[in-house]
């Protein structure tokens, strides 16, 4: 990062430190293009993404016709819930579900689908939550879909039951059970998978929910898992969709969306108040599912699949270094490179993500174990070149 010394004697048309203000500040970060350097005016340093669609990380670059929307939706009033009708509506037209609508993210779509199973569209229960008195409190979740996300849920007043069988799901169905929790990266890994689970949902009239937050693409994820029966599906919008990072989709039943929306803003008094998406997400919302459903997605992979094996070559050049190409079965779903070396380990490995990250440019990777992770479908054409080279060199120093 630039120090301040460095930041003052690059901009000789600065007052005097001792006169040194934000407006000046600003008028430095401009440069000779005439534009506000935002980010270098606040300090902060952007880098290449070459780890993923990671919240930290702040997700996803949105595209042009993305931001005309936001630029579009912000210079107009409208009705909130007019738009949320209208945009909901066209939105579960593409992706052939009930119904839709665009939330504050993938987690907000799972707080409010919960809040939704639980209270109906019952005005008294919705300002009662979390309070479950009178109302259903158990979610049934496979012992192996346990994970970070859960919170979501939990916020609507609920507790978990932890199941591993077929058998043992079906005891724990009670006059309690509210909803049946799917986390959908974590199929292979439970007993009951994504048909199955949905199947029992149906059989004891449980509404089944699932968390497919990253899991496009596919593209065909979007409509698989309602027309596969679950009632609720969420996806994160800012991930490879590539809409506002902090907007989401919940799909499903019409009833149980009617009943999410009035657990949201702009209802005041509710769980989700605090969930507010405002008119310029969700337009942006909507044309970023138009643009993702008319993407070559073929053509996009091929893309990939060169950036991969680009970065994986330069990677394995270098001598006791070990390089692959794999795409993770769920999430992600794209080509990422995975690479080792001789002698490493946990400590090595994070401190090549650091030195990678502490570069000229500054490049964003991520490590798992003993191994660095390069995730190449957030990368800006002709970046695989910089990122490999960088790797490189890296790794010649460590390996």
């Amino acid at each position: 990062m630039p120090s301040r010394r460095r930041f003052l004697e690059s901009v000789p048309l600065l007052p005097l430190v001792g006169s040194f203000t934000p407006a000046s500040a600003a008028l430095a970060a401009q440069g000779r293009s005439g534009r506000r350097d935002y980010f270098r005016e606040l300090g902060v340093r952007p880098f290449i993404n070459a780890a993923g669609t990671y919240t930290a990380m702040t997700a996803s670059l949105m595209p042009a016709e993305v931001m005309e929307a936001i630029n579009y939706a912000s210079r107009q009033f409208v009705m909130l819930d007019e738009l949320h009708d209208r945009v909901g509506q066209r939105i579960a037209t593409l992706l052939h579900c009930e119904a839709a609508m665009v939330t504050a993210g993938a987690a907000s779509a799972m707080t409010l689908g919960t809040a939704a199973v639980l209270t109906g569209t019952d005005r008294q229960k919705i300002v009662d939550l979390p309070d479950l008195t009178g109302m259903k409190s158990e979610v049934i979740i496979q012992k192996s879909h346990r994970f970070g996300y859960e919170h979501a849920v939990r916020n609507c007043g609920v507790r978990l039951v932890e199941v591993e069988t077929r058998e043992e799901l079906e005891r724990a169905i009670n006059e309690k059970t509210a909803m049946m929790l799917f986390y959908n990266n974590n199929n292979r890994a439970g007993r009951i998978q994504d048909e199955e689970f949905a199947e029992l949902g149906k059989k004891h009239s449980i509404p089944t929910f699932n968390d497919a937050a990253a899991d496009v693409p596919p593209v065909e994820n979007l409509w698989k898992y309602t027309q596969m029966g679950f009632d609720l599906v969420a996806f994160s919008g800012g991930k490879g969709i590539r809409g506002p990072q902090s907007a989401g989709l919940l799909l499903g039943r019409k009833g149980l969306i009617e009943a999410a929306r009035l657990n949201a803003p702009p209802n005041g008094n509710t769980v989700g108040r605090g969930m507010k998406v405002n008119k310029e997400e969700m337009l942006a919302m909507l044309v970023a599912v138009e643009l993702f459903l008319e993407k070559d997605h073929a053509r996009e992979n091929r893309e990939f699949e060169s950036r991969a094996e680009l970065i994986r070559s330069s990677a394995a050049a270098v001598p006791g270094a070990k390089a692959e190409v794999f795409v993770p079965e769920v999430a992600n779903h794209v080509p990422h490179v995975r690479v080792s070396w001789d002698g490493a380990d946990e400590r090595t490995a994070t401190a090549a993500v650091d030195a990678m990250r502490a570069g000229e440019p500054s490049i964003a990777i991520r490590s798992e174990g003993n191994a660095l992770v390069i995730g190449v479908w957030m990368m800006r054409p002709g970046e695989e070149k910089i990122v490999a080279r960088r790797l490189r060199q890296v790794l010649e120093k460590k390996a």
